[in-house]
């Protein structure tokens, strides 16, 4: 009987385990994911088995070639840049991701970030908390300016909530959809024109080469005086020590943050003691609703591919792994 591994939930509920067992896969799950950020963790939990649903562990070609059997990688979520997709075409593994299905999730707790920034709550709960109410007026969001770096699905999703919000929503994006954004009269601009002009500036897009430290020190410089960084992409977009810096010296008022250089984030790193950053833990495409269409695409891939489909919109190694069986 075929093995699935599911990394990226541990309890055995969700739609993917009915899904997988009648369709002959036995099933298991990972009891502490976060473990696995451990290679050699990763290797004997993995060892036996065909196929993963994997969360955001890192799969690099160390452990990728100690697999041997297995065939498919089947990330929840659009992001991919955790695994070595050239050690997958060498050992002919099929890597996928669910596009389509979070982006509502993410634009929600995009902004649930910028406002509890927006509004001081790091401050005010830890105000509450010592018995000290903090009562400092901040500035109102409608009105302000969002900068949005990426206007993709997320970027777009997070545009219509920010203009429902009453405020002025500006965009970069190096393949734009201007179809949109003259459909939501957007402005699209250079990105260190965004920069400078933003009240709030929001990141939105993928890991790349060209995208690791995007904002670095000269670009945090650029940024508006007092302005707000939201970033719920990826954390390689950001320089944290250029962001502690800016940060520290009040050039910005705040930071609002859902991934991190290195995940989970370091207990001794700086940010951590900034009152005016408010952190989660890279879930931010994670609500009930997402949960449960990520499993099911995820699921529905691996099923797919063992009888001989193809989803080809889902998979994101196609030129290396053109002669896959299962």
């Amino acid at each position: 009987m075929p093995q699935v591994l599911c990394t990226a939930l541990n309890t055995e509920s969700g739609p993917h385990f009915p899904l997988l067992r009648q369709a002959g896969f036995d099933v298991t799950v990972a009891e502490n994911p976060r473990s696995l950020f451990q290679p050699d963790i990763l290797v004997k939990t993995a060892r036996e088995v065909d196929a993963v649903i994997a969360g955001s562990e890192p799969w690099p070609r160390q452990v990728i070639e100690q697999l041997p059997r297995l065939r498919v990688l089947s990330r929840t979520g659009v992001g991919y840049d955790a695994i070595d997709l050239a050690a997958c075409d060498d050992h002919k593994v099929v890597v996928a991701t669910t596009p389509g299905v979070n982006h509502h999730a993410v634009a929600e707790h995009t902004l649930a970030l910028l406002m509890g920034v927006a509004r001081g709550f790091p401050e005010r709960d830890q105000g509450v908390r010592s018995g000290h109410w903090v009562r400092v007026s901040t500035p109102r969001v409608m009105g302000r300016t969002l900068g949005l770096v990426g206007l993709g699905r997320i970027g777009q999703a997070v545009a219509t909530r920010a203009i429902g919000l009453g405020m002025q929503v500006i965009a970069y994006d190096p393949f734009p959809n201007t179809l949109f954004a003259q459909q939501w009269k957007i402005e699209l601009l250079p990105l260190d024109d965004l920069l400078s002009r933003s009240d709030y500036v929001s990141l939105h897009l993928p890991a790349t080469a060209d995208t690791k430290h995007l904002m670095n020190a000269s670009r945090l410089a650029r940024m508006k005086p007092g302005s707000v960084l939201i970033n719920t992409a990826r954390g390689v977009l950001v320089d944290e020590a250029a962001l502690n810096d800016a940060l520290r010296s009040g050039h910005l008022r705040g930071a609002g943050l859902d991934v991190f250089e290195t995940e989970p984030l370091p207990l001794d790193s700086p940010l951590l003691q900034r009152e005016n950053v408010l952190l989660s833990g890279h879930v931010a495409g994670l609500d009930d609703e997402s949960q449960h269409d990520t499993l099911t695409m995820a699921a529905d891939t691996i099923i797919q591919l063992s009888r001989g489909g193809w989803p080809e919109e889902r998979i994101r190694n196609l030129s290396g792994i053109r002669d896959w069986k299962w």
